[in-house]
């Protein structure tokens, strides 16, 4: 398959991407401290991406935001159970229950070149099946003890190539890795 999938997500110092009930108040918090000219790179990042694909989860926090961020990309909502899109979504957001690997090669299939993968559950079951090519993670200066991780188990190790290291004179830290595939 001709199709690169991508990670683009910030976490804790401790490696978590939500409190256990899925609140992101220390996200938007620590977002206050960022001048309003920087957008760490996802500017580009997000229109390089065709599709992209999320879990239920991260789909009803997005939907909680004044705006929806996504504009007209395409959005694939992984989900077991039946969710309701809004009608002014209903053109660029679907929901499938595919396995990862199907997902991937049907929408490489239409033609999709470059899939940002979002979400801890939906990320932690593509690195489980080799599905993820690169990761961007940018590290917020904080300790949250407990929460959702961004990782969970894996069925043997995913050797990285560390592509680039930026620190921000407010503290955040992006880390920028390609999945080696060759280890």
């Amino acid at each position: 398959m001709d199709i690169k999938s991508s990670v683009f997500i910030a976490t804790s110092l401790d490696g978590y991407i939500a409190r256990p009930d899925g609140r992101i108040d220390w996200l938007e918090q620590a977002n206050e401290r960022v001048p309003e000219d920087e957008d760490f790179g996802y500017g580009d990042f997000i229109a390089s991406v065709d599709v992209l694909v999320m879990g239920r989860n991260s789909f009803e926090k997005v939907l909680s935001f004044e705006d929806w961020p996504y504009g007209l990309k395409p959005v694939v909502v992984l989900s077991r159970s039946s969710i309701s899109i809004p009608p002014a979504l209903s053109q660029t957001v679907s929901v499938s229950s595919e396995a990862p690997q199907d997902l991937v090669a049907r929408l490489a299939e239409t033609g999709a070149k470059h899939l940002y993968i979002d979400g801890g559950l939906v990320i932690q079951s593509f690195l489980q099946e080799g599905l993820i090519d690169d990761l961007i993670i940018t590290v917020i200066p904080i300790l949250l003890g407990t929460g959702k991780p961004l990782f969970g188990t894996l069925p043997q190790d995913v050797p990285l190539l560390h592509l680039a290291t930026k620190a921000y004179e407010f503290g955040f830290v992006q880390n920028q890795y390609r999945v080696s595939k060759n280890i």
